[in-house]
This record gives structure tokens, C-alpha cells and sequence, in this order.
């Protein structure tokens, strides 16, 4: 484990961005890792819980989600960086609950984990991320945390720049805790992007790819460390099969060109 946490980090310092193709379950583990442009392995928390019939935010039970993550993590040899939500602590000051949580994962083999500060107070907000990072260390894993914050996504009545600049002491504050890098969320153009690089660090940010946003690697050539894809990846499969049904329901055929597992 300390040798793939210790591989996971390398990928958010080289000069590639890192490009993570989010999974939810041990079959589209194995497709993904399959691609030999596959680097790691990483989940989308959304994903996982609506595969199992729960909205997203930590609405799924804990233990349900840990035996997804076992399955995925058992499903391939590349190191595994999971969606934890906020940590699945429950009230801000259970932070003993989000250690212990991280225990849990660690001890599956997962070396990185993506959690977000849902816009907390920042005290309470750098509280919850070194509860997570002890609780790896608990385990002997020098945990890749990618800290996420909502500054930008959920601005509240925050204007734009204010926004920003929020994500961006934010964003300091984790990685002073320890983070590897810092998880700003929402559709972010070349300008905001170049900002919030120069104010968190080159290659210590991190990004998802969304329709309307940038490409790989526009944001690589903005100095952005890595891209995930969330629940996008689910959601471009799952209007496939609706696609597929209507073409089915409409006398319609398998298409020839439809790969198996071992394709």
C-alpha cells in the first residue's frame, strides 16, 4: 500500500495532468483499468449510490459502500483513490466517526481519498481533513487526500471573485494540513482557472470535467494537477442503455460493433 499511495502522489506531481476515469462497481473497474492509458483508479461516490438505489450525500449506508469499495479495490492492481463525501461522520464534531471511517477504507487497500468540506466553517472544515489524514496514518498510509471545497460551486452570496478567493485560502489551509492537492468543483474557464492555480499552487489543484468545460489538457497547460470525471461517466452509460432501449423497443438491434468484457 505504501508503495501504491506513494505512486498516486508521483501522478499528481509529473508534467502530465493526471486523468482519472471515475468507476462505480468491479466491472467497470476492469473495463477502465483495462485501457492501458489508465494510470489509477478512481470513484465516483454518486455513482456508487445511485447503482445501489441512493441519492447522492451519504445517503447510502456506510457499510454498504465499504463492501463497493472492497469489490473495486479487489478488481484491479492500480492504486484506488475513493469518493468519501464529507467522511461520513455525521454532526461537524464527529471527527473520531470520520477517522475511524478512514480506517476502514485504508485497511481495503484504497490509498487516496477525495472528501469535501461542504462549505463549513474553515476551522471545523481543516478539523474534518486532519481527522482524515490521521486516521490513514493510523493505518501506516500516507494518504493522497484531494481536499474538496464548494467555494466555487456553492458560492452562496459570495460574489464570483469573493468566491475565488475563498476557494483559495481553502484550498492553502488543506494543503498546510497535508493534502496533496485541492478539489474545485464547477465549470471553471481559462481566467479562473489561471487565478485559482497562481493562489493554490501549480500542480497542487484539481478539477472535474463537465459539459461546457475545459479539455484535459487545456487545464494541464494551466498548470492543473488532475481531472475526474464524477458521476459524468455513469450518466454518459447510462444514456447509452435509455438510447439503446429505444432503438430495442423500436425493432431495433444489438449493435455489431458491441465489445464484451474481454473485447
Amino acid at each position: 500500500m505504501t508503495n501504491e499511495a506513494n505512486t498516486l502522489k508521483a501522478l499528481h506531481d509529473g508534467p502530465e495532468i493526471l486523468r482519472l476515469v471515475n468507476v462505480w462497481d468491479a466491472v467497470t473497474t476492469k473495463v477502465v483499468t483495462a485501457n492501458p492509458a489508465t494510470k489509477a483508479i478512481a470513484t465516483a461516490g454518486h455513482s456508487i449510490a445511485a447503482s445501489h438505489g441512493y441519492p447522492d450525500g451519504q445517503k447510502i449506508p456506510f457499510d454498504l459502500l465499504v463492501a463497493a469499495l472492497e469489490r473495486i479495490v479487489k478488481a484491479t492492481e492500480l492504486p484506488v483513490t475513493a469518493d468519501l463525501d464529507a467522511g461520513f461522520g455525521g454532526d461537524p464534531e464527529d471527527l473520531a466517526k470520520v477517522r475511524e471511517n478512514v480506517r476502514r477504507v485504508v485497511a481495503l487497500g484504497v490509498v487516496g481519498l477525495n472528501v469535501e468540506d461542504r462549505m463549513e466553517s474553515l476551522d471545523n472544515s481543516k478539523a474534518r481533513m486532519s481527522a482524515l489524514l490521521q486516521g490513514a496514518q493510523d493505518e501506516g498510509v500516507d494518504l493522497v487526500l484531494n481536499a474538496r471545497t464548494d467555494a466555487v460551486l456553492k458560492p452562496g452570496d459570495l460574489s464570483a471573485e469573493e468566491a475565488t478567493q475563498e476557494a483559495i485560502v481553502r484550498g492553502k489551509a488543506y494543503l498546510d494540513l497535508g493534502a496533496t492537492c485541492v478539489f474545485v468543483p464547477g465549470i471553471l474557464d481559462a481566467i479562473r482557472t489561471k487565478t485559482l492555480v497562481e493562489g493554490i499552487g501549480m500542480r497542487k489543484m484539481s478539477v472535474i470535467g463537465l459539459p461546457g468545460s475545459l479539455s484535459a489538457i487545456e487545464y494541464e497547460a494551466l498548470g492543473v494537477a488532475r481531472i475526474s470525471y464524477g458521476p459524468m461517466t455513469q450518466n454518459v452509460a447510462l444514456t447509452s442503455l435509455k438510447r439503446l432501449a429505444e432503438s430495442l423497443y423500436a425493432d431495433g438491434v444489438i449493435p455489431m460493433d458491441t465489445e464484451g468484457l474481454n473485447s
